[in-house]
């Protein structure tokens, strides 16, 4: 079954609250230039996961996912386990939730 918003933050969740707590900085702490809500962070990363295989393989389960700032942008790691040979494996981080460029 493919990835969905609520997986994606329970994902964030199980990584602990300081994890949860830097996606919603990331959008309190810029407005009114306000970035993604945690909500359409979670909503996107579940299509980029689920459009690069990863949600979609019986293979893989998301044990959790990582959420650092980096200046005014977000980083995420997704935790997954590899079920076969029972692996975790780390996805390359990944940055594009920063705020929007002003018009």
């Amino acid at each position: 079954m493919p990835l969905t918003r609520d997986a994606l933050r329970s994902s964030v969740e199980r990584a602990g609250d300081a994890h949860w707590s830097a996606l919603i900085r990331h959008h309190e702490d810029q407005y009114p230039a306000s970035p993604p809500t945690p909500g359409e962070v979670c909503r996107a990363e579940a299509e980029r996961l689920n459009a690069m295989g990863l949600g979609t393989s019986a293979d893989f389960e998301l044990l959790e996912s990582r959420i650092e700032r980096v200046g005014s942008e977000i980083q995420l790691v997704h935790v997954f386990r590899y079920k076969p040979l029972d692996l975790r494996l780390l996805t390359e981080p990944f940055r594009n939730y920063g705020p929007e460029p002003a018009a």
